[in-house]
């Protein structure tokens, strides 16, 4: 597998204030792409950031349609992952990918 392949199944983190407090349990979020799965996942990032993966949840965010100042907005769908790391490991979202 090429570095290109690796990159492709991680979007961005998904940084919000609940993602922040799951990192005290040694849980990431990141946006992925809506074919991606846990197996590929789980090796993708095992290989970028040299860390030990327990296990993978992923969420299917659907479309919806929100009413802001008396117009219907269509904010779009996305997938995200919750990564479990063996304990005592972490990854440091700062440095970037």
């Amino acid at each position: 597998m090429s570095a290109i392949h690796l990159y492709d199944k991680i979007l961005s983190p998904h940084v919000t204030e609940k993602s922040t407090n799951l990192s005290e349990q040694n849980k990431i979020v990141f946006k992925v792409p809506s074919n991606a799965n846990k197996r590929n996942l789980k090796n993708n990032i095992e290989k970028i950031f040299k860390v030990n993966v327990v296990k993978i949840n992923i969420i299917n965010k659907k479309n919806r349609i929100k009413l802001t100042r008396g117009k219907k907005v269509r904010i779009s769908g996305f997938k995200k992952a919750i990564i479990t790391l063996k304990k005592g490991q972490s990854i440091d979202l700062t440095t970037g990918i």
